[in-house]
């Protein structure tokens, strides 16, 4: 049995998480290296941390745009960082 692709169905399955990592180290507005792709269940799952909520939902807007008949799930975390409260003391 022989299967097709639409010219327009995007590119191979395999190749997907390739192209979402490449997005996510290439585009500017994103430049996240620390973010890992991989398929799980029929969905590409985001894992990681970033510094904001707002940094995730836009990784999340900008892989759900260039690919939107892909289902995406985060499982992105936030980092919360503040500043020292405390003097360290070292020995």
């Amino acid at each position: 049995m022989t299967h097709h692709r639409d010219i327009d169905a995007g590119p191979p399955d395999e190749y997907v998480e390739a192209e979402i990592q490449r997005l996510l180290a290439e585009d500017p507005a994103v430049a996240e290296q620390g973010i890992t792709v991989v398929r799980r269940e029929g969905a590409i799952v985001l894992n990681g941390e970033v510094e904001s909520p707002h940094r995730r939902e836009e990784i999340l807007r900008r892989v759900s745009e260039r690919f939107p008949d892909v289902p995406i799930t985060s499982d992105i975390g936030v980092i919360r960082t503040h500043a020292p409260t405390e003097i360290e003391q070292l020995p």
